[in-house]
C-alpha cells in the first residue's frame, strides 16, 4: 500500500483498536475485580469473574499486537518525510509493546494463583502483589507510551503532511506522559485528582491524532504515492 491517506486511516484505525482493547483490559476487566488495599476481595473477585479476568489478558494481547502494527505502519506513512524519526517512532513502540507483553505475567500470574487448584494454598495477598506489581508496571510503561509519540510528534511539526498544531498538542502530550510516572512514584500521596489533570493533556494530543488520522488521513496538499516520494537527505 502506497497511498499515504489510505496509510493515514489504517494506522488511526489500529489507534483505535490500540485504545479500545487496552481501555476495556485496564479499565473494565482489572479495575472489574482489584480492590486496592483488599486481598481477599480481590483474590474473590478473580475466582468469580474468571471469564472476564481471562478475556482483559486476551485484550492486552491484541492491544500489543495492534500497537506492533500501527508502528509498522505509521513508520511506512512517515519515512519518506523523516526516515529517522520515523525509525525512532518504530523502535520506541515494539520497545512499548514488548514491555506492554512482558508486564502481563503478572496478570496471568494473578490468575494462576486466584483460580489455579495447583496454587489453592498461595493466599490471596500473592494475587494483590501480581496486581500491584502489573499496576506499577503498567504506570512505567507510560514512558515508552509517551517517547513514540515525540518523533510522531516532530514529524507532525515539520511535515506537511499534518497541521503544526497537532505536532504540538503531541510533543505536550510527551511531557504529560513522562511527569505521570515520576508522579505516581515521587509523590505516592499526591491527591488522583492532580494525576488526573496532568493526564489531560495527554488524552487531548492522543484523541486529536486518533481522530486526524481516521477522518482526514493527511493533508491533500503535496500527497502523492509513497513510491514517487524521494526522502530530503537531511532527513536521513
Amino acid at each position: 500500500m502506497s497511498d499515504p491517506r489510505k496509510l493515514a486511516r489504517l494506522a488511526g484505525l489500529l489507534y483505535l483498536a490500540v485504545a479500545g482493547f487496552g481501555g476495556f483490559a485496564e479499565l473494565y476487566a482489572r479495575g472489574t475485580v482489584h480492590v486496592p488495599g483488599d486481598a481477599a476481595a480481590t483474590a474473590a473477585n478473580i475466582a468469580a469473574h474468571e471469564t472476564l479476568f481471562r478475556l482483559g489478558l486476551a485484550a492486552d494481547i491484541v492491544m500489543a499486537t495492534s500497537f506492533l502494527l500501527l508502528g509498522l505502519t505509521l513508520y511506512r506513512l512517515l519515512h519518506s518525510a523523516h526516515r529517522r524519526a520515523a525509525t525512532a517512532l518504530l523502535v520506541l513502540v515494539a520497545a512499548g509493546a514488548t514491555a506492554i507483553l512482558a508486564n502481563l505475567a503478572f496478570h496471568a500470574g494473578a490468575l494462576l494463583v486466584a483460580t489455579g487448584p495447583a496454587y489453592a494454598n498461595s493466599g490471596d495477598t500473592l494475587v494483590l502483589l501480581l496486581l500491584d506489581l502489573h499496576r506499577d508496571g503498567y504506570v512505567l510503561g507510560g514512558i515508552l507510551f509517551g517517547l513514540w509519540l515525540l518523533p510522531m510528534g516532530y514529524v507532525a511539526w515539520r511535515s506537511p503532511l499534518f497541521p503544526t498544531a497537532l505536532g504540538v498538542l503531541l510533543v505536550v502530550a510527551v511531557v504529560t506522559w513522562l511527569a505521570d510516572p515520576v508522579l505516581a512514584f515521587a509523590l505516592p500521596d499526591l491527591p488522583g485528582l492532580v494525576r488526573d489533570l496532568v493526564s489531560v493533556p495527554t488524552t487531548v494530543g492522543e484523541l486529536s491524532l486518533l481522530l486526524y488520522l481516521l477522518i482526514v488521513g493527511v493533508r491533500r496538499v503535496g500527497v502523492q504515492p509513497l513510491d514517487q516520494v524521494r526522502v530530503d537527505s537531511t532527513s536521513r
